[in-house]
Order: C-alpha cells, then sequence, then structure tokens
C-alpha cells in the first residue's frame, strides 16, 4: 500500500518561500492505478520525484507497504528506491551503447542480487511485444519501440510502486495510447502500484483513479 499524508514541498526564492505542495494527501492499495494531471509547474513532477525518493518533503509522511523511506540511511534508502520503485520518466534514457536486453538487466547491477533477474527481463520484453528485438541497439527502435523498452526496464525488479512522468509526451497518438494500455496491462499483471503524471486529458481517462493537482492541492476526478 502507498500512504501519503499532508505532504508539503517548499522551497526558498528570491522573492520569498515557495509552496509547491501544500498537504496532499492519499492512499492507494497495491494494484492500483492513478492518473496525475495539472498545469504545467503546479508540482505533478516534484511529488513523484519525492515518491520516488529522489527529492525530500519539507514535511509529511510516506509508507510504501510499511516502510517509511525517509527514516532510511542513505544507503538503506538507495537500496530501496533500486528494489521497490520503477521509474519511466518522458525521455525513455535508454543507453545507446547496450543493446535492448542488456539495458534491461542495468538496473540488475546494482544492489541485492536477483538470480532470476535476466530471465524477467526476457519475460517482460516478451510481455511488451519486443521479443524480437532483444538484440538491437536503441538507434535501431521506434520512439514507441523505446518506451515500451523503459517500460519493461522499470519492471525488471518487480517493484511495489511504478512511477511515470509524463511516458507519452514524446509519442504520437498511436504510441502513446500504445504505452497506455501497456502500462495499464503491467500494472493489472504484476500488481505494481502505478502513479503516472500526464498533461493529457485523454491518457489519463485510461487509468482507474484521476486526480488534478492544481495550487499545492490534490483533488480526485471521476
Amino acid at each position: 500500500m502507498l500512504e501519503i499524508r499532508n505532504l508539503t514541498k517548499t522551497y526558498e526564492s528570491p522573492a520569498g518561500p515557495l509552496e509547491v505542495l501544500r498537504g496532499v494527501s492519499f492512499t492507494m492499495e497495491r494494484g492500483d492505478g492513478l492518473a496525475i494531471t495539472g498545469p504545467s509547474g503546479c508540482g505533478k513532477s516534484t511529488l513523484l520525484q519525492i515518491l520516488g525518493t529522489l527529492d525530500v518533503p519539507t514535511s509529511g509522511k510516506i509508507n510504501v507497504g510499511k516502510v517509511d523511506p525517509f527514516t532510511l540511511d542513505e544507503k538503506a534508502q538507495a537500496r530501496f528506491r533500486n528494489n521497490s520503485v520503477g521509474f519511466v520518466f518522458q525521455d525513455h534514457c535508454l543507453l545507446p551503447q547496450l543493446t535492448v536486453l542488456e539495458n534491461l538487466l542495468v538496473p540488475l547491477m546494482v544492489g541485492d542480487e536477483d538470480t532470476m533477474g535476466p530471465e524477467r527481463a526476457r519475460k517482460l520484453l516478451d510481455e511488451v511485444g519486443l521479443k524480437d528485438r532483444t538484440n538491437h541497439l536503441p538507434a535501431q527502435l521506434s520512439g514507441g519501440e523505446k518506451q515500451r523498452v523503459a517500460v519493461a526496464r522499470a519492471l525488471v525488479r518487480n517493484p511495489q510502486l511504478l512511477l511515470c512522468d509524463e511516458p507519452t509526451g514524446n509519442l504520437d497518438r498511436v504510441n502513446a495510447d500504445a504505452v497506455a494500455d501497456l502500462l495499464e496491462r503491467a500494472r493489472r499483471d504484476h500488481q505494481t502500484t502505478l502513479v503516472v503524471v500526464t498533461h493529457s486529458a485523454e491518457i489519463a481517462a485510461r487509468f482507474p483513479r484521476r486526480a488534478h493537482l492544481i495550487d499545492g492541492l490534490l483533488a480526485d476526478r471521476a
């Protein structure tokens, strides 16, 4: 379960404190999917970065399962992030010199040993429809294929939490729909808690829960 309580984030600026998040609270069960929309600069990416421990909240509480990652020391927090959180960004962030399969294996090279990881990576490539691209380099893939590799890579450690920041932002409508379908299927099949940040109301509508972030507050949408 993901539990967020009264999360705030304030940055110091020359004009004074800038409140980006002003008491965000929500809960999600394992396998839930949430799409968050909102205008540019409203704090969507900041919220996602905090959930993934890439940024630190000013105040508030986060629990992923039974763990509050911000109570962990730096080494334990890095282990938590590697084992429990998967990330998909607008830019696929694939390493150009590595094959598709090798890109999936990168998260397995750090942290706890995972003897089943390579087998899981091959299975994931099959699930995302790229079994025949295993030995291709990223330059040999389309934009949609690269993003499907990025989704598979995010799932290779079988994370509890999958965080996606504008994962369809660089794709045309057909590929955007395909990646959104893939994320939903991954959520169901792997029972991963999924949080997607998007500007697209059409993409958001594909997910079971929707919320809108504005003025630092999160409101559910039907």
